[in-house]
This record gives C-alpha cells, structure tokens and sequence, in this order.
C-alpha cells in the first residue's frame, strides 16, 4: 500500500498551499489533488451539505486507490470530519484554525482571525477558542469573497486588497500581534498581508503543521513509500484548470474533471 497516492480534496484551488507542504516534506509520496471548485466556498453552505460534498470527495479518492485523506479545507474539517471518520477505514487528517499558538504567544493579549462563515460558526472551532483563548481578545472576521477571487483568478487584484483592508481593520485598531488564517485559500494572500499589516504582526497558518502530522501517520501505519523517487502528483479540478497552473505552474498535470 505504500506506493498507493496520498489523496488530497479541498473546496477549490486554496489546498495546494496544504499540498505545497506535504511535497516538500515529502517528495516521494504520490498525490492526488481533488479540487471542487463549482462548489466553492463550502463556508456559507450548512453542516448537512458540506457532509454530502466530503462524502463524494473521499469517494472519489477512494477510488483512486488513495491509502489517506488529507481534508484541506477548514470548513470540511470542522463540519465533516468526525462523520468521514466514523464511516471510512483509511486515516483521515484535518485542518483547523492554529488559534493555540497565536493564543499562547501573543503579547498584545489580542489575535485575529481571517476564516470563513462555516469554521467561525463550528463546534470544533467554537470549543478550539474556549478551550486556549479565553483569556485573549480574538477578533474574527468572515472572508466574504476572498475565496471567490481567488477561484476566479483575482489573488492580486485591487478588489482584492481594498477587500483585506476593510477586513484588517478592525484587528489593527485592536493590536493584534498574530493573525490565524483560517482556510486554506488564505496563504496565498501572505504576500498581501504582509503589505497591509503593521510589520510586528505575526502570519500563521496550518500548512506545515499538517504536513508533519500526515508524515507521522503514515509512519503509525507502516504506509510511507521509501522506494519512489520520481513522484507522481495529478491535479483534477471541476473548475477552470488556468487557476491551479497559476499557483502551481505548468509543471504537473492538471485535468478537468466533470464531477
């Protein structure tokens, strides 16, 4: 099973910031990438469809002889995981909001966090933020049409930055010294954070942290390939294939996928 590919699905293009950070932690691994960008953004769609549209997801990787499921997407991960978890025999792992790290090193006794309606409004977030920020001012905010940019090819337009400047408002009035990002969409927009937010301000997101806990499960259930050296990484979209080779490249294949 070893050689099987490490299956991958997101709500659109944003879990290849999730992907990035599996490939490079490690490279032999085989991927598959499912993108269902008609659907996206899963966030303002209830509990009940988001379960609906993470079942045909893990279905399909299935499939595809995928031996673990990354779910990178937050708003899958909050709303549908538990439900994957108990209805599937392979391993799953998700993706949520890093408030404990911002919670627990912030100096200004105030964070921010950039999510959508769906992993703001969950259970596992809402118990996440009791749970290590009861003691700090967490400044949410709703990404309304972030996403929805970004799946149509808008990461650096204007529309785009005069949308985070509204947003980051309210947290730099407050001095916030971390921002969670909480989709994953959301890393691509690093480069303009960074522009709009005051320099002491700290980014973080899930990425790196996801792709470590995807190696140590692997390892739990002898499933790491050790013999692959040339990876094979396919990318299937049910959207416009143009996005994705905007954020990856031209360099792997990228297919549309009538799903």
């Amino acid at each position: 099973m070893s050689k099987q590919p490490i299956g991958i699905f997101d709500s659109g293009v944003g879990g290849t910031s999730i992907w990035k950070e599996i490939h490079s932690l490690m490279p032999n691994e085989n991927t598959i990438y499912l993108s269902d960008s008609i659907n996206a953004p899963y966030g303002p769609k209830g509990k009940d469809a988001i379960i609906k549209l993470s079942i045909k997801n893990t279905e399909y990787l299935l499939n595809k002889n995928c031996k673990l499921i990354v779910v990178a997407c937050n708003t899958a991960t909050t709303n549908a995981i538990d439900y994957l978890r108990s209805n599937y025999a392979i391993p799953f792992i998700g993706i949520e909001p890093a408030i404990k790290p911002a919670a627990l090193q912030t100096k200004t006794d105030a964070i921010g966090i950039l999510a959508t309606k769906g992993t703001l409004s969950s259970e596992l977030f809402s118990k996440t933020s009791n749970l290590f920020a009861r003691n700090v001012e967490v400044i949410e905010q709703i990404g309304n049409g972030i996403v929805e940019l970004i799946e149509n090819g808008k990461l650096h337009s204007e529309e785009m930055k005069s949308l985070l400047k509204i947003y980051l408002q309210p947290m730099i009035e407050a001095h916030i010294d971390y921002l969670v990002l909480g989709c994953t969409h959301y890393p691509y927009l690093i480069p303009i954070l960074l522009e709009l937010l005051p320099k002491h301000v700290r980014i973080i997101d899930s990425g790196e942290a996801v792709a470590r806990q995807t190696k140590a499960v692997l390892e739990k259930h002898n499933l790491i390939n050790l013999k692959s050296l040339n990876s094979k990484n396919d990318f299937f979209t049910n959207g416009n294939p143009e996005v994705i080779k905007s954020l990856l490249g031209n360099t792997f294949n990228i297919e549309y996928l009538d799903f």
